[in-house]
């Protein structure tokens, strides 16, 4: 028998849940529509498509949201459906450095040192 570790222990992860919810409800359309609307084809094109920073800023929000939401959902699965300690552990560390290092990834080439210069 399990016993109670407190109350509210699941609140936070809900709301977190929530916000990255609506901010990738807010962002994700207006991103959709810019990339129909540019049609990008070749380099140049993105080059110029993210060029702005609010597109970037917004895409970086876009993709650290959807690392949170993807994070408390897949730590949520792992807690209920994987028993074994060192299995689950294992799991969730895999989790967070493939999303920790997504973010890391997109950041790099969102604002990353020659990005923006041609090189």
């Amino acid at each position: 028998m399990k016993t109670a570790t407190g109350s509210h222990t699941g609140t936070g992860s809900w709301l977190l849940q929530r916000a990255t919810a609506i901010v990738l409800a807010l962002s994700l359309p207006g991103l959709v529509l810019v990339f129909l609307m540019a049609s990008p084809l070749d380099f140049a094109g993105w080059q110029a498509l993210f060029a702005p920073l609010w597109n970037r800023v917004l895409m970086l929000l876009a993709g650290t949201a959807l690392a949170l939401h993807a994070w408390v959902g897949m730590r949520d699965i792992f807690m209920d459906y994987v028993h074994p300690v060192g299995l689950r552990l294992s799991l969730v560390l895999l989790v967070i450095l493939t999303l920790a290092g997504s973010v890391v990834w997109l950041a790099t080439i969102l604002f990353g040192a020659g990005t923006w210069s041609g090189a």
